[in-house]
Order: structure tokens, then C-alpha cells, then sequence
């Protein structure tokens, strides 16, 4: 049986590390650095880290309803979008992650695109 990219990555504590570092880059992000003054990046950090699980075949879960709600408040663009994903590849590949692996991912995120940026700007 094959592995899940969740299960050859390490799990969850693996996830959370690259997270972690994740939201590192995300915080000093010109683009993106400002959506984040007066969250809780535990609360945050915790969540993403289901997330990005969710995506590499992790027993987390999020629907599309659920991305939607959670980002619509935000009014996020293309362009932090864009920024987003290209940080997380960034993290990914850091992390030793095979390219194929981190493509498969970024797709995932990609796929999610709409649902998150539905109440976005332009």
C-alpha cells in the first residue's frame, strides 16, 4: 500500500515544523505580513497545520465551505495569493521535500484558490 505524503513526511509533528517555518517567512512577507498583527499564531499555526495534513492525505479535514468563512473576512487578492503559495513552496523545498511531492501540494492549494479568495479583491 502506498504512503500518503502525510505519512512519508513524518505526520503531524513534521507538518507542524514546516508550518512553523512557513509562517515565519509569511510574517516578515511585505505582501502579506500586515493580515497577520493581532492573530494567534498557536490558534493559526495549529489550524494551517491541519490544513497543509489535509492536503498531503493527513486525517484532518477542510471543505471548501469551510475555507471560504474562514478566509472571507480577510479580502485577500491574487497577489497574496500568489505570494502564499510561493512561500510555502519555498518552505517545502527547504524542508527537503522531492519536487514532484512539493508541486502535488502546491496544486492542492491551488485547487483551493477560488473558496479562499471568493469575497477577495481584485
Amino acid at each position: 500500500m502506498a504512503k500518503t505524503l502525510f505519512e512519508k513526511y513524518g505526520g503531524f509533528k513534521s507538518v507542524s515544523r514546516i508550518v512553523m517555518s512557513f509562517y515565519e517567512k509569511v510574517l516578515d512577507s511585505d505582501q502579506i505580513g500586515d493580515y497577520f498583527e493581532d492573530i494567534d499564531m498557536s490558534r493559526l499555526i495549529d489550524h494551517q497545520t491541519k490544513f497543509i495534513s489535509t492536503i498531503m492525505g493527513g486525517p484532518a479535514s477542510y471543505t471548501d465551505d469551510r475555507l471560504q468563512k474562514m478566509h472571507e473576512h480577510l479580502k485577500l487578492s491574487h497577489a497574496d495569493f500568489d505570494e502564499m503559495a510561493a512561500l510555502l513552496r519555498e518552505t517545502l523545498t527547504e524542508y527537503g521535500m522531492d519536487r514532484a511531492d512539493v508541486d502535488h501540494i502546491i496544486r492542492e492549494v491551488e485547487a483551493r484558490r477560488g473558496p479562499i479568495l471568493s469575497a477577495g479583491r481584485p
